[in-house]
C-alpha cells in the first residue's frame, strides 16, 4: 500500500500445436471446397472454410479445451483444408482465421480481442456492423464487426446464459458479468431497432491506486493525501459524478487505506470493487428470474449486512430507497462506509440522496431527511470525464451540518481549468481553500493531523 502522503513529504518520484492430431471431436463434413485462385474471392473463400470448420468441429468439447491449445488446433484444421482443397492462405491469414473461429465458439467473437488491450475501457457494439471502444477516455470506431445480426444474438445469449439467464424476445435486456469481471449489457430487439446493442466495461486487470491516479492527472498529490487521511479517519465517503468518469475507480482506491484487521461488507448490482484486505464479503444483488420472483434488491442487503457484524459498509452504487438504510448504517456506528452515486455536482449529490429517500415511503419532512443526511456524510468527493478524456477529482467537499432547513458545505479542494495546452489536453490546477476541516480533531486523535494540514498547504495554530 503506497502512502501518498509520506510521497508527498519526500517529494515526487499462441503456443504453437505441434506436430499430433488435434483431438476435437470431427464429424463428417457436409460442405466441400472449390479452390478458388482469385484474391478477389479471398473473403468469400474464408467463409466457405468458416463453415467447414464449423460442420468438423464439436462445440461442446472445444468449450472444455483451453484457448490457446485450441486456437492451435484449429489452425491446424484450416492449413489441412486449404491444402487438401489447393487454396493460397499464408501463415497469418492462417492464424487470424483460427482465432477467429475459436472466438466465435468459446468467446465474444469479434469483440474478443478489444477484452485483452488493457487500454481500451468501454466496448460498444450498436448493432452487427458499428463496434465502438473508449480508449484513453476517447470513443474511436473500429473495423471490427459481426458478420450479421443473428452473429450479435449468438454471442448476447452466450453470455447470459453463462451467467445462468435468458435473452430473447420475450425477455430482451439483461445485466450481466463476465468471467474477468467485465459489467455487461445487452439491448435485443424490439427495444432497438439495430439488431442488438451490447456495451462491456471492462476494469483494469489490477486496480488503480491513488499514486496511480496522480500520475494520470486524475488528482494532486495534496487531494490524495487527505482522501488518505479521510479513510484511515473514519469518514463517511460518498464519490460522485456522471456515468463513466471513474467513481468506481476512484472508490477503489480509496478503498486501500482501509485497516487490514476490519471487517467489510461491499453491496453492488454487479461485483466491481476489488478490495485489497483480507477480511471482505461480498455481495450482489439477484434480479428476477423469468417467473418474475426471486428479486433482491439492495435494500435487503444492506439491511442484512447490518447482521452481519460490518466494521464498514460500502455500497457499489446507491440509486434507490436503500440510501435511506445506508444513511442509517453511517449513523449507527458504521464510520467509514463509502458509497458513491450518479449526480453532477455535490450540492446535486445532496439532492439525490434526499430524493432517494423519500422513495423508501418513510413520509419524514425534509427537515428531517436533511438532518439525517448532514449528520450522516462527512465528505463528498466529486468527479468528471473532462473533454480530453481524462478524468478528474472536481471538488472535495466536507459537510458542515445544517443552518436552518439547508445542509451547509465548505469546500476542501477545487479544480480550476486555466486553458488548453498544444497535445489537446486540459491546462488545469487543482486548488486548495485552506480551510481547516471539522474533521481535524478525529485526524489529530490518531495521529494523521500534520499529515491532514500539510496536505491542505495550512499551518498548525
Amino acid at each position: 500500500m503506497v502512502e501518498v502522503c509520506e510521497i508527498m513529504t519526500i517529494g515526487s518520484k499462441s503456443p504453437t500445436a505441434g506436430t499430433r492430431r488435434p483431438d476435437l471431436v470431427l464429424v463428417e463434413p457436409s460442405v466441400s471446397l472449390l479452390p478458388v485462385a482469385d484474391p478477389a474471392l479471398l473473403d468469400e473463400l474464408k467463409e466457405r472454410i468458416r463453415t467447414v470448420l464449423m460442420t468438423r468441429i464439436d462445440p461442446s468439447v472445444a468449450g472444455r479445451i483451453p484457448r490457446a491449445r485450441l486456437r492451435g488446433e484449429v489452425a491446424q484444421l484450416v492449413s489441412e483444408i486449404a491444402t487438401q482443397d489447393r487454396v493460397q492462405l499464408n501463415k497469418l491469414e492462417e492464424t487470424a482465421l483460427a482465432a477467429d473461429l475459436s472466438d466465435d465458439m468459446i468467446g465474444l467473437g469479434p469483440l474478443e480481442p478489444f477484452l485483452d488491450d488493457d487500454e481500451i475501457t468501454d466496448i460498444l457494439a450498436n448493432g452487427p456492423f458499428d463496434i465502438y471502444v473508449e480508449r484513453r477516455g476517447k470513443l474511436e470506431k473500429t473495423a471490427a464487426r459481426f458478420r450479421d445480426a443473428q452473429h450479435l444474438v449468438n454471442i448476447a445469449q452466450r453470455i447470459a446464459t453463462g451467467i445462468g439467464r435468458r435473452i430473447d424476445e420475450a425477455s430482451p435486456m439483461v445485466d450481466a458479468r463476465l468471467a474477468d469481471g467485465s459489467r455487461v449489457n445487452i439491448v435485443l430487439p424490439p427495444l432497438v431497432l439495430n439488431g442488438g446493442a451490447i456495451s462491456i466495461r471492462k476494469f483494469p486487470k489490477k486496480g488503480l491506486t491513488l499514486g496511480a491516479m496522480i500520475r494520470q492527472e486524475n488528482l494532486s498529490r495534496q487531494m490524495a493525501c487527505m482522501l488518505q487521511v479521510a479513510a484511515r479517519s473514519r469518514l463517511n465517503i460518498l464519490i460522485s459524478g456522471g456515468t463513466g468518469s471513474g467513481k468506481t475507480t476512484l472508490l477503489n482506491a480509496v478503498s486501500e487505506y482501509i485497516d487490514r484487521d476490519e471487517r467489510v461488507i461491499t453491496i453492488e448490482d454487479a461485483v466491481e470493487l476489488r478490495l485489497q484486505q483480507p477480511h471482505v464479503v461480498q455481495m450482489e444483488t439477484r434480479p428476477p428470474n423469468i417467473e418474475g420472483v426471486g428479486h433482491v434488491p439492495q435494500r435487503e442487503l444492506v439491511r442484512n449486512a447490518l447482521r452481519m457484524r460490518p466494521d464498514r459498509i460500502i455500497v457499489g452504487e446507491v440509486r434507490g430507497p436503500e440510501a435511506f438504510d445506508m444513511l442509517q448504517a453511517m449513523n449507527t456506528g458504521h464510520d467509514g462506509s463509502m458509497s458513491t452515486v450518479h449526480a453532477n455536482s455535490p450540492r446535486d449529490a445532496l439532492y439525490r440522496i434526499e430524493n432517494m429517500v423519500m422513495m423508501a415511503n418513510l413520509n419524514l419532512p425534509l427537515k428531517a431527511i436533511r438532518m439525517h443526511v448532514a449528520s450522516a456524510l462527512n465528505l463528498i468527493v466529486h468527479i468528471e470525464r473532462m473533454r480530453d478524456g481524462i478524468r478528474r477529482v472536481q471538488n472535495i467537499t466536507e459537510i458542515a451540518g445544517m443552518e436552518g432547513d439547508i445542509i451547509t458545505a465548505r469546500e476542501l479542494f477545487t479544480f480550476r481549468q486555466r486553458g488548453g495546452r498544444s497535445d489537446g489536453t486540459i491546462d488545469s490546477v487543482f486548488e486548495s481553500t485552506r480551510l481547516r476541516p471539522d474533521f481535524f480533531p478525529r485526524a489529530a486523535h490518531l495521529g494523521l493531523g500534520e499529515e491532514l494540514l500539510g496536505a491542505l498547504g495550512i499551518g498548525e495554530t
